[in-house]
């Protein structure tokens, strides 16, 4: 849903940034990537040097692929929308943002969340921010954005809406 007119692409103008986050994964699972391809390369160790290093190479490879894809999740306040992973939502239907410390973000993942909320979970981020969705034709109660900084998060998300 984007607002009727030019967008800011198009006319050349380069949108307005208000907030840029990309929540990579901990420098430990790059740690278990590399153990996971020495795995690999052990495995074929019987089979010879060659494909030792194959298995050492592509298993790293394989991981660490997986790793990069599931720490590329990206947050992003920009020309009048929230854009969260794969959803992007225009500002104007947002309502309230909650910044949730630790105990109160591991409360809304789990026994108070909601099947029909949108989330973009990362466990290894403990602070979260919930914002309301008002859209009365949207069923998805809120958003759970796992973030480093929620409060610079809602304080983007006020400065879109004014």
């Amino acid at each position: 849903m984007h607002p009727p007119g030019p967008s800011p692409e198009a006319s050349g103008v380069p949108p307005r940034v208000l907030y840029d986050e990309r929540l990579t994964a901990p420098r430990s699972w790059w740690l278990i990537a590399a153990l996971a391809g020495i795995s690999c390369g052990l495995i074929l160790l019987p089979l010879g040097t060659l494909p030792l290093l194959g298995g050492l190479v592509a298993g790293t490879a394989l991981v660490a692929v997986g790793v990069s894809a599931y720490g590329s999740a990206r947050i992003r306040v920009v020309a009048g929308s929230l854009v969260a992973g794969d959803a992007r939502v225009p500002v104007r239907v947002l309502g309230e943002a909650h910044v949730l410390d630790a105990e109160q973000a591991r409360a809304w993942r789990t026994h108070r969340a909601d099947p029909r909320a949108y989330m973009l979970l990362r466990g290894y981020v403990p602070t979260a921010l919930r914002v309301e969705v008002t859209d009365p034709g949207d069923p998805t109660p809120y958003l759970y954005l796992s973030t480093r900084r929620p409060r610079a998060l809602a304080e983007a998300l006020e400065a879109a809406r004014a």
